[in-house]
């Protein structure tokens, strides 16, 4: 059977189909995604269409109406990205080496720019993730993150010893959501869970090194953009 992927309330609220990947669940049909190379670029979903290649990017915007667009982690963090209430959608795969470039900061104003929209109208939900009680990097990947977030950077760890700390990477994402303009309160995390703690659930590069899989997490622009939330 089929396992069924995590939701976020901030995107169900507006109507918006979308899932973080959990073992065993499948990728919708027709999804588009790149060849993640863990850098900054920001590609249009129509680059992704076969036959060709997938374009190398960490990031893919849609605003077609019924395209869905995805990213695969094994650790990482997947951000999904919802403008103007549908009018487009993203979706972002952001380790330390992309929160680092930019790759959130790139991938909300890509898509705010195709929905014709401000940042402050983007809606950000953060999947599961390598959480800070299992990741520890060195210095040189801290710094990176101090250059690219600035002072509050150094929210996001927690030294445990001499040039070495505990990142809390999802912490490292709302950073860089913000830092972009995508407000606190619309930033969704009730899918953040730690993937290396939880084996049954999910793949984890760390914890199982190269023979792990990957998880898929996808969103999908409505067939009617504009929705908005029933809160709203």
């Amino acid at each position: 059977m089929n396992a069924r992927p995590l939701q976020d309330a901030a995107l169900e609220r507006r109507g918006i189909a979308h899932g973080f990947g959990v073992r065993g669940a499948p990728a919708p049909p027709g999804l588009l995604r790149p060849r993640q190379v863990h850098g900054a670029v920001v590609v249009a979903a129509e680059a992704c269409l076969p036959p060709g290649p997938a374009p190398e990017a960490d990031a893919v915007v849609a605003c077609a109406p019924g395209l869905s667009v995805g990213v695969v982690t094994a650790d990482c963090v997947p951000v999904l990205l919802v403008a103007a209430g549908g009018a487009a959608v993203a979706a972002v795969h952001a380790g330390w080496r992309g929160l680092a470039r930019g790759v959130i900061g790139a991938g909300v104003a890509a898509v705010a720019r195709a929905a014709g929209a401000e940042p402050r109208e983007v809606v950000a939900a953060i999947g599961p993730h390598i959480g800070p009680c299992c990741y520890e990097v060195d210095a040189p990947v801290l710094d990176a993150l101090a250059l690219a977030l600035g002072r509050e950077a150094a929210s996001s760890w927690r030294a445990v010893r001499e040039g070495h700390a505990m990142l809390d990477l999802g912490r490292a994402a709302r950073l860089a959501l913000a830092r972009a303009g995508v407000p606190e309160a619309a930033i969704g995390d009730d899918a953040a869970r730690c993937t290396a703690c939880d084996r049954e659930r999910f793949h984890s590069y760390r914890r199982d090194g190269p023979r792990a899989g990957r998880l898929v997490h996808f969103v999908e622009v409505p067939a009617r953009p504009g929705l908005r939330s029933r809160e709203a």
